[in-house]
């Protein structure tokens, strides 16, 4: 059993499951302990001829078996089935629920958490969250139970006719067992440390391998097989050492069990057969009491086994609380208040932002406005904040008080859900599921027809592409859109976006790899099918841009100029830098 404040709350939820599954257990040991007495019986039967039953002699004849022997053990046997299927389905079904519980859970909590949390935490990590350690909780919350239930129920039940028989040869008996308790005590303690150490090796090996495996094809292309196969070695053998150390300590555990509980047989069989001598006990009394510490010799190894799995429940439920305790960094204020829509007016005033924990400021004293159904471009070298200026209107990251408006409202008092509701985003690094088309391109909308996603992929210029395909919109897309091109992959997300609507499109570096022509197409599309929304367009060429209503040049955090293309080209020397150099560029490349 382990406790802590993300799991106690189940044992209430679940108590009824967890109560009924006790009360069958004790059903069951209590009517196991009575399988002994009646093997005492049969034996002194067989011994004297008569069997000393409450008191009364009764011959050891046909009769007596039938209606004292069989009969009972017959009614034993069926309440033992009972009773053991009963407290399975309780018992282990209570652990099934609090997996299925705590699994959605850290899922909903996982979910809410901001992009900060996935920079600092790996994605083999968090899996082993979901499976190893949860697997790990889930079983010192059903097992865990039956173990301790047991061991406390069919322990004292069984001592105590171990006492009612003799008191002196059942302390004899304990005296043992109390260094058992005291040696599986430390441990246990020693083995919660390698427990942890194992689950890190774990994650980190499950970290490499899903690292790898997304990076395929890159490893292949610069012919490094054989390096990662070597650091992969190199972690594997970590992982094992791991698991080494914490047998080490498990077996070291049963080998005491084991050893102590030998002792107590040759205890009870030394000073048992000395009573048999001394006529306190027969030879079928001590075959009863040498029974009944057999029957104990479960809730010691229950013992042993609850502190084992007690010390790797503790080390993983500390995992798991990690997470879900994990701060969610980017949420509403208590006094956000909701609107009935957005129409698409963007303002920033004077705004200075830095990622948390950076050193310096990734934008600095941003002004502009967009006004609802403009098309903007953003347009900047790499990593001058084109794509920290969207993370902000669709709050990935908190944004300063007074900073950032939206349709006049300040963003911090808009509910998040509302903001992106009325937003479409395609990020830089386009991700599809492994899924179909379709369902890929619908993925935005709770329900669109396929004349819907076809039309959305019209615009996007990429219904062409997939008529071809042989399954054509039932195509399923490998992992993460691996067999489609790259081109093709951001026009598959520019039709996801599409098919939302919204209110503000955000498009980032989403036109990059397909050829000019495609993308005047694309933009083209845009203009006449989005009329009165808003749309922005992060870009590297001047080209992609230069058609918009507005476009704003951000250079190392700053906005340096605002205006059509015809007005920073006139106005702004670093602009027409940009485009001096993209039109060299483009003769050289023509040449």
């Amino acid at each position: 059993m382990i406790f802590g404040k993300h799991i106690n709350k189940y044992y209430l939820k679940y108590g009824y499951m967890l109560l009924g599954g006790v009360l069958a257990l004790l059903l069951v040991d209590f009517m196991q302990l009575e399988i002994p007495e009646l093997y005492r019986m049969v034996l002194e039967g067989i011994q004297y001829g008569e069997v000393n039953v409450s008191g009364t002699i009764k011959p050891f004849d046909m009769n007596f078996l039938l209606d004292d022997i069989c009969r009972p053990l017959l009614w034993i046997i069926l309440a033992l089935v009972f009773g053991r299927f009963f407290w399975r389905v309780c018992l282990f079904g209570a652990g099934i629920q609090l997996s299925t519980d705590l699994r959605s859970e850290m899922f909903n909590h996982a979910k809410n958490l901001s992009q900060q949390y996935y920079q600092r935490n790996k994605v083999g990590n968090m899996m082993s969250l979901f499976t190893n350690d949860l697997e790990t909780v889930q079983e010192c919350f059903g097992d865990g139970v039956l173990m301790f239930a047991d061991a406390l129920l069919l322990g004292v039940l069984s001592i105590a006719k171990m006492f009612r028989m003799n008191w002196t040869l059942t302390l004899l008996s304990l005296i043992p067992m109390a260094l058992l308790l005291a040696v599986s005590t430390i441990v246990g303690k020693h083995m919660m440390r390698k427990w942890e150490a194992r689950q890190e090796a774990f994650s980190a090996l499950s970290d490499f391998a899903q690292e790898n495996f997304s990076g395929i094809a890159v490893i292949k292309a610069f012919v490094k097989e054989f390096r990662e196969l070597w650091a992969f070695k190199k972690i594997n053998k970590e992982n094992e050492r791991a698991n080494i150390e914490f047998t080490k300590s498990s077996v070291l555990l049963h080998i005491s069990v084991t050893l102590f509980v030998e002792s107590v047989i040759c205890i009870i069989l030394g000073y048992g057969g000395y009573l048999v001598y001394e006529g306190y006990f027969n030879a079928a009394q001590l075959i009863e009491f040498i029974s009944y510490f057999n029957s104990t010799i479960w809730p010691i190894m229950a013992v042993s086994q609850l502190i084992d799995m007690s010390s790797r429940g503790k080390a993983s439920l500390k995992r798991v609380g990690e997470l879900l305790d994990a701060k969610i960094d980017v949420s509403d204020r208590g006094d956000v208040y909701d609107i009935d829509f957005i129409k698409g007016d963007i303002e920033f005033r004077n705004l200075t932002f830095r990622y948390p924990g950076a050193d310096y400021d990734a934008l600095l004293n941003v002004s502009f406005s967009i006004k609802a159904g403009e098309n903007v471009g953003i347009i900047g070298k790499t990593g001058a904040g084109k794509t920290t200026l969207v993370d902000l209107i669709l709050r990935t990251y908190n944004v300063p008080d007074g900073t950032l408006f939206v349709d006049g409202h300040d963003v911090n008092d808009i509910p998040i859900k509302t903001v992106r509701k009325y937003s479409a985003y395609v990020p830089q690094d386009n991700f599809l599921f492994s899924d179909t088309i379709e369902n890929n391109i619908a993925f935005a909308t709770d329900g669109g027809s396929l004349d819907d996603v076809i039309r959305a992929a019209k615009l996007s210029d990429v219904h062409g592409n997939i008529s071809e395909f042989q399954y054509q919109y039932a195509t399923v897309l490998g992992e993460r859109g691996v067999t489609v091109s790259g081109g093709q992959k951001q026009r598959i997300s520019i039709a996801r976006a599409l098919m939302k609507d919204a209110s503000i499109l955000i498009l980032d570096d989403s036109v990059s790899a397909v050829d000019t022509e495609t993308e005047r197409v694309i933009i083209s599309n845009l203009r006449e099918n989005r009329r009165g929304k808003t749309t922005i367009l992060i870009a590297h060429r001047i080209s992609t841009v230069e058609k918009m209503d507005k476009i704003v040049f951000i250079d190392d955090g700053r906005v340096i100029a605002v205006g059509s293309h015809d007005e920073l080209l006139a106005g702004c020397p670093e602009y027409a830098t940009m485009v001096e150099l993209q039109k060299l560029e483009e003769e050289k490349e023509g040449v």
